[in-house]
């Protein structure tokens, strides 16, 4: 038995937190999971969080995050469908010329009464080329 009763230790370490998975055991010989959280914060302070899971809860622990785990992966996936389904939707209402960049100008500004070899179309503009123009001469 280690410093502090610990059996075994492991960490996660990610950019701004660490988590650290202790296997302890009390005076008592109880053995139990503690789960810690450390989050950097200003400087050199930095937040801890723990939980405690004894032996004979962890199953029952276990299994509540099974369930979340899959809950979250199926949101995760619903969510994708979604926003491809929007997706979809979208480019089926305006078409697929996503590269074409539409300008929107008001009808009656002094900028759409210019001759300025525009062609305009309602709101939209549509801008020729040189090479069109020069060809058309």
């Amino acid at each position: 038995m280690g410093i502090r009763g610990e059996l075994y230790t492991n960490q996660v370490q990610l950019d701004n937190r660490s988590y650290f998975f202790n296997v302890k055991e009390n005076r008592a010989g109880d053995v139990f999971l503690q789960i810690v959280e450390s989050k950097k914060g200003d400087g050199l302070d930095s937040e801890r969080h723990q939980v405690c899971i004894f032996a004979e809860d962890m199953q029952k622990v276990f299994s509540g995050l099974d369930e979340a785990v899959k809950f979250i992966e199926k949101d995760r996936k619903a969510r994708a469908k979604a926003r491809a389904e929007k997706k979809a939707a979208k480019e089926a209402k305006f078409g697929h010329g996503a590269n074409e960049k539409l300008v929107y100008k008001k009808k009656n500004s002094p900028e759409a009464k210019k001759d300025d070899g525009i062609k305009r179309t309602g709101k939209v503009i549509h801008i020729k080329s040189k090479k069109d123009s020069s060809e058309e001469e």
